[in-house]
């Protein structure tokens, strides 16, 4: 039966607009697809985060960031940000669709490049990146994978996920470094900070594992990785590709300075540099090709414009091989390990026996020798692929990895593998395989239809965890009152349990806060019998900082959050304010004021103010007013003024 995974995604049409055609790459993330826009009838890349992540806030804000940020950029390097919607569970982001590879799969075929095709990558590079870092922004994860070299040769710079503006701090919300650790600049590590000389480390870093094949910091963990960019300067790339120019040295010492203050400001000034270079460069030294490279097969036929093939050196003509067909060394540079010794004399009898002797030597080492190549032709290179049929996935690579095999992983569905665990090898237990193969297992994602679980009062935790075990995936939490179910434990699942799922679906969980409990009116009451009224209701009780004035009695309660007649589930905090009393202020004199005047000067203090004037003939003009000059009242209170009259 043939198990190979059918991505869910494949053949649906996302809101409503995008037909998704086929998977392109999936990452920790998101996935990408190639997709065709329905309404405008174009092919583009849409990326779709993992419906797991959906749920957190912040990588769907981190996911929108970068919608907006790359939507900012209009540059032809930059692939372009078209759309940003949601789709039920799945938030993703309309993209340029860029037809051909990415730098990390040139490098992975052609080991190292030239000088020359080195340089038309990373100007290109250099250029987008300028354009962010003139816009204030900061790609923050530069590697070969972020760049996509089109099949008409053109360069992009994508995925600006880890985008942030200029001197903001590099760190997640759980204060983990983003990036990927190959190419992370010394100050992102030790202090968490990222401007546009970050972009121009990684590029520099970039520029040497172009030139070299290689990355400068190697280790067996990340921890290495990242001490060695600590402590330790990029070495230059001539010490690995003999004939390297040294300016090429300069570019990537520059960029991949461990100081930032010695770097290029941003990289439209780093592109400024490599543009020098190259016009320093003859074409000899432009076309040096690194001992890493690997000639690409296939004639004349070219990936790309800005790769031109690695073939190999021309053939020398006759005269220049009759010129080296013999090493001519004059006697004065011989050295004495190199002459050969002077031949002794011997008998010519001794001479004929010690020829026979040695050509029978050659020929038992001949025939042995002989019998080792054919041994190793036919068995010596290879070895056998170990069992490792239902075990978990990181147990089976480790098994595989230990034996000296590659591994590439699949996915497929099983009804009797669990979920997790390999269903199926290729090559199959026991099979030959040379000993530098790659063996592809299937893993079990569980049963192509999954039956939702009753998960009615198990705890939330257990509820999350039982989904997962099963392939579907915790979705939204909802909260709600319940007098049946305890608090923390699930109500009801959406879809109901008992409903067919294909594996991967989210599942809400609407979970309980205990009983509804309707919160009393505590406010005026002193301190020790609002807490018992709350208490006795089942509610916990928090204090603010500090009292207020208020109309209540000092020492009262003189607010309540939240307020009388809320809803709260047992266990929740109301939090109370102590009152301060009322506040009391200055009343100033006005008589002898107009009235207008009058009552601006009370009512800016905070009073309200009340008129009476006499039934005839009334004047503008304070006769007297209730609470005397000098004398105090409370903030709000009503103050009266009396005008004066006629007579």
């Amino acid at each position: 039966m043939d198990t190979t995974l059918q991505d869910p995604l494949e053949g649906q049409l996302l809101d409503g607009r995008y037909r998704i055609q086929a998977r392109i790459a999936a990452g920790g993330m998101a996935t990408v697809y190639r997709a065709l826009d329905t309404r405008l009838d174009r092919v583009l890349a849409l990326k779709v985060m993992h419906p797991s992540l959906a749920t957190d806030a912040a990588f769907v804000d981190r996911f929108i960031r970068e919608a907006k940020s790359v939507a900012r950029l209009s540059h032809p390097n930059v692939v372009g940000v078209f759309d940003q919607g949601t789709d039920g569970t799945y938030v993703y982001l309309a993209m340029e669709y860029v037809a051909g590879c990415t730098l990390r799969d040139v490098l992975r075929e052609r080991g190292a490049l030239q000088p020359r095709a080195a340089l038309d990558i990373l100007e290109p590079m250099l250029a987008a990146l300028g354009a962010a870092h003139r816009a204030g922004l900061v790609h923050r994860d530069m590697k070969p994978e972020n760049v996509l070299i089109g099949d008409d040769g053109r360069v992009k710079v994508a995925d600006f996920g880890l985008v942030r503006a200029v001197d903001t701090n590099t760190t997640a919300s759980t204060g983990s470094v983003l990036g990927t650790v190959s190419y992370l600049a010394p100050e992102q590590m030790e202090h968490g900070t990222a401007d546009a000389r970050v972009d121009v480390y990684a590029c520099g870093v970039v520029l040497y594992e172009m030139l070299t094949g290689g990355k400068p910091h190697t280790g067996g963990t990340a921890a290495q990785i990242l001490y060695q960019h600590l402590h330790e300067d990029v070495p230059p790339p001539s010490a690995f590709v003999p004939g390297l120019a040294p300016e090429l040295d300069d570019l990537v010492a520059g960029a991949t300075a461990r100081d930032p203050q010695r770097r290029p400001h941003d990289a439209v000034a780093l592109l400024s540099q490599s543009r020098a270079v190259r016009a320093a460069l003859t074409d000899a030294q432009l076309d040096v090709v690194p001992p890493q490279a690997h000639a690409v097969p296939g004639g004349d036929t070219e990936r790309t414009d800005v790769l031109p093939r690695i073939g190999a050196a021309p053939l020398p003509d006759e005269a220049a091989l009759n010129r080296t067909s013999r090493l001519e060394v004059p006697p004065s540079e011989q050295t004495t390990r190199l002459r050969p010794a002077p031949a002794a004399h011997a008998p010519r009898g001794g001479l004929v026996q010690r020829h026979k002797l040695l050509a029978v030597v050659a020929a038992v080492l001949l025939v042995l020798g002989v019998g080792t190549g054919v041994w190793y032709v036919s068995i010596g290179q290879f070895t056998t692929v170990p069992a490792v049929l239902d075990m978990p996935q990181a147990k089976a690579v480790k098994t595989l990895r230990d034996d000296g095999l590659g591994v590439k992983v699949e996915r497929g569905f099983s009804a009797n593998v669990a979920r997790g665990h390999v269903m199926k090898t290729d090559p199959g237990t026991g099979k030959s395989i040379r000993g530098t193969g790659t063996v592809t297992i299937t893993v079990s994602r569980g049963p192509e239809i999954v039956t939702v679980p009753d998960l009615s009062g198990t705890p939330v935790a257990d509820a999350k965890r039982r989904l997962r075990d099963l392939g579907l995936v915790p979705g939204t939490v909802k909260r709600d009152f319940s007098d049946e179910v305890a608090k923390g434990s699930v109500i009801r699942t959406d879809p109901t349990g008992g409903t067919k799922l294909h594996p991967d679906t989210a599942v809400t969980l609407t979970v309980s806060r205990g009983a509804k409990i309707s919160v009393p009116d505590v406010v005026g009451d002193d301190r020790a019998d609002a807490v018992d009224a709350l208490r006795g209701e089942g509610l916990n009780v928090k204090f603010a900082a500090q009292p207020v004035f208020s109309d209540e009695d000092k020492g009262t309660v003189a607010q309540q959050t939240p307020g009388a007649e809320s809803y709260l589930g047992k266990g929740d905090t109301v939090t109370l304010t102590l009152s301060k009393g009322q506040q009391m202020v200055d009343v100033p004199d006005v008589t002898g004021q107009s009235e207008a005047d009058a009552k601006k000067t009370l009512t800016d203090l905070g009073f309200q103010v009340e008129v009476k004037k006499p039934f005839l003939f009334p004047q503008d003009e304070v006769e007297s007013q209730s609470v005397e000059g000098g004398g105090q009242a409370p903030k709000g209170s009503t103050i009266t003024i009396k005008l004066k009259g006629a007579f």
